[in-house]
C-alpha cells in the first residue's frame, strides 16, 4: 500500500528518499502539514501521497488553490452558503471544508490568502466547526488540513502579510519539497514516468531520449521544476529533439557560468525567484501573461510576486 501511494512521488535521489520518509512519518499523525517548495516542484503530489497513506484514505481529498478563488468569494467557497446570503445564492451549498468531511482538505498557495480572511480561517481550525455564509448554525468538521506555498512564509509573517498564530496552527509538521535542480539524478526517472503517462494518454509508444539529451536535461536549471519537465516530455513526444529549443537557454546559461553559480548559491530562494522572474519578464518584453506561462505560474500569482519583489514590469528590472 505504501509503495502504491508513493508511486507518484518519483525519484530515488538522497533528497527524495528523505522526503518519502517524511511523508510516511507524518501520514499517520493526523495533524496539519505545511508543504514548502517552489512552483511546480510537486507539492500537491506530496499532499495526495500523505492522504493516501493516512487513515483518511477512503474519505475525500479536496484540493484548491487559494489564488484561484476571487477574494470576495473565498469565505463562501471554503465555508459554504445558505439561500439569500448574497444576490445569486438561491440554494444551499456546502463549502470545501464540508466537502472534505472525514478526509483531507489541501489548500495550495496559502501564503496568498487575504490577510482579512486569515482570522476567520484560524477560528475554524481552532473550533473545528464552520458556519455557512448567511447561516446561523455551526457545523462540526472532521478534516485534516494540508497547506502549501511557494511564498517566503516566514518573511510574510515578519512583514505583516501573514498571521503568526495561523502559521503556527498550520505547520505542526513542515515538509520541504526540493527543486528539481537540486535532485538532477531524478530527471531520467521523471522523464520515463511522464513518457509512460502521456504515451498511454495519447495511445502511442513515444521515442526514448538518447543519452546526450539526458545530459542536456540534467544541465538545465529547471526554473519551472517538475511541471516544466513534464511539459518538455509532452513536447518531446510530438516534436522529438526540436523540443529542446523550447527550453529557456538564457536561464540555463546563467546557471552554467561558474562565477554566476557562486552568486546564485549565496542567494536566498526568494532572491533567486525574483531574479528568474526578472529575466523571464525581460525576455517576454514585459508581457505578464506570456511570462506567467513560461514560469508555470497563475497570472495572479505572478502579479503578487511582481508586487512583492518590486519588479518593474516594463523591462523586468527591480524598481
Amino acid at each position: 500500500m505504501a509503495m502504491d501511494a508513493l508511486s507518484q512521488v518519483v525519484g530515488n535521489s538522497p533528497r527524495m528518499r528523505e522526503l518519502k520518509q517524511h511523508v510516511l512519518q507524518v501520514a499517520q499523525a493526523d495533524y496539519p502539514v505545511l508543504i514548502l517548495g517552489e512552483s511546480g516542484a510537486g507539492k500537491e503530489v506530496v499532499a495526495r501521497a500523505i492522504h493516501a497513506l493516512s487513515p483518511r484514505r477512503d474519505a475525500p481529498f479536496v484540493g484548491q488553490s487559494c489564488l484561484a478563488i476571487p477574494e470576495p468569494l473565498i469565505e463562501s467557497e471554503l465555508f459554504g452558503y445558505e439561500p439569500g446570503a448574497f444576490t445569486d445564492a438561491r440554494e444551499s451549498r456546502a463549502g470545501l471544508f464540508e466537502q472534505a468531511e472525514g478526509g483531507t482538505l489541501f489548500l495550495d498557495e496559502i501564503g496568498d490568502i487575504p490577510l482579512s480572511f486569515q482570522k476567520r480561517l484560524l477560528r475554524v481550525l481552532q473550533e473545528r466547526e464552520v458556519r455557512r455564509l448567511g447561516g446561523t448554525e455551526a457545523t462540526p468538521i472532521n478534516v485534516r488540513i494540508i497547506t502549501a506555498t511557494n511564498a517566503p512564509i516566514e518573511q510574510l509573517v515578519k512583514d505583516g502579510g501573514f498571521r503568526s498564530d495561523l502559521l503556527y496552527r498550520l505547520n505542526t509538521f513542515e515538509i520541504r519539497v526540493p527543486p528539481l535542480r537540486q535532485r538532477v539524478d531524478d530527471v531520467q526517472a521523471l522523464v520515463e514516468f511522464f513518457l509512460r503517462k502521456h504515451g498511454a494518454r495519447y495511445g502511442i509508444e513515444p521515442d526514448y531520449p538518447p543519452d546526450e539529451v539526458f545530459e542536456e536535461l540534467k544541465a538545465y536549471p529547471w526554473p519551472g521544476n517538475v511541471r516544466e519537465l513534464e511539459n518538455f516530455v509532452v513536447r518531446w513526444i510530438s516534436l522529438g529533439k526540436e523540443a529542446l529549443d523550447a527550453l529557456d537557454k538564457r536561464v540555463a546559461l546563467s546557471f552554467e557560468q561558474q562565477d554566476t553559480n557562486r552568486r546564485w548559491l549565496s542567494m536566498t530562494m526568494a532572491e533567486i525567484e525574483a531574479e528568474v522572474i526578472q529575466m523571464v519578464l525581460h525576455d517576454c518584453a514585459g508581457n505578464k501573461t506570456l511570462a506567467a506561462k513560461r514560469l508555470g505560474l497563475a497570472r495572479k500569482s505572478l502579479y503578487n510576486k511582481i508586487e512583492r519583489y518590486a519588479i518593474d514590469v516594463v523591462d523586468g528590472r527591480k524598481k
